[in-house]
């Protein structure tokens, strides 16, 4: 296995924080942020990790990443909508890097691409946290990140272990696979569906989702979305590696009960709260426009797909 001995991780919300404070116990550990006084915070402070772990982490933070070395793994923990921003910065630095993407949705990898011809590795993340501060993050919910060589790079399948190994050694749970994009699209339709109706329901994710005793129950929705979503899968050839359905019954019976002191809230519904655009057009638009391209009808999720892109519209008009 090649030896990882440096990182850098893009974006330090919550996914970075998490991403960076745990590396940092086992690698030299550098952030690249947007913000001076984040930056700032981070070099006076380290990063403390609290919850399912219990870290503090020294690492050293820039708005530029010309002043924070060489990397071999770069990971970019940004939102989706951040991505090629993200690139943009990247162009230029960190050549003897691999960079490795953890967004939801399909289509970061492409992006990367176009701004240096580093090895990358595609991921998906299910671990979750609570920002508390700049320099604080809440690791709430302790399962994996999923992982594997981008089909259209030159990354390898050894080089996904060695990060696998990184992860695992640093306190993270993580799993590599040869191809991702079974798990991938698992994780893909399970986010489409759930964020979508979270942003529209205002509903964070509790039982309710998996309930299909009553014509009413929301149950029936998320399922028939999910089926139709793996009708998509199968017909670009992809064969899933978990039943998403599965996985949204299994998280919604974790002593979730309904009250959303004790239930997760998917990022797409934090960002209507916060009346900030979602990654709707990475996630749900990404089983709309495969649909649109293997010729199978998708008509739930494109309502879902059209339905978030009207309320985020909404912000625009007068009175709103």
């Amino acid at each position: 296995m090649r030896e990882l001995k440096r990182t850098c991780v893009v974006g330090a919300g919550s996914i970075g924080s998490l991403f960076a404070g745990h590396l940092g116990s086992v690698a030299e550990s550098t952030v690249l942020v947007r913000r001076q006084e984040h930056a700032d915070c981070l070099n006076t402070n380290g990063l403390r990790v609290s919850g399912k772990s219990s870290l503090q982490t020294p690492v050293l933070a820039s708005t530029d990443p010309a002043e924070l070395g060489d990397a071999d793994l770069v990971i970019i923990a940004t939102k989706t909508t951040a991505v090629e921003a993200s690139a943009q910065r990247l162009e230029g630095h960190f050549q003897n890097a691999t960079i490795m993407t953890v967004q939801n949705g399909l289509g970061c990898e492409e992006v990367v691409a176009r701004y240096g011809d580093w090895p990358i590795i595609s991921s998906v993340t299910f671990m979750s946290g609570k920002r508390h501060s700049d320099s604080h993050v809440e690791y709430e919910l302790d399962t994996s990140t999923w992982l594997g060589p981008w089909v259209e790079g030159r990354a390898s399948y050894p080089l996904a272990r060695s990060i696998e190994d990184l992860i695992n050694r640093s306190g993270l749970k993580a799993e590599a696979f040869p191809d991702l994009r079974p798990a991938q699209w698992s994780k893909l339709i399970f986010n489409a569906v759930v964020n979508s109706v979270a942003a529209l329901s205002d509903l964070p994710h509790v039982e309710a989702y998996a309930r299909q005793k009553e014509l009413h129950d929301l149950g029936h929705l998320v399922h028939a979305a999910m089926d139709e979503g793996k009708r998509v899968a199968a017909a670009r050839g992809v064969e899933l590696h978990e039943d998403p359905w599965l996985m949204n019954v299994e998280a919604t019976s974790h002593g979730q009960t309904g009250n959303e002191d004790y239930a997760h809230v998917p990022s797409m519904l934090e960002d209507i709260r916060a009346r900030r655009l979602t990654e709707i057009d990475w996630i749900t638009g990404s089983i709309v426009r495969e649909a649109a391209s293997a010729g199978v009808p998708a008509p739930i999720n494109e309502t879902l797909y059209r339905l978030v892109k009207a309320r985020e519209a909404s912000w625009n008009q007068r009175g709103s």
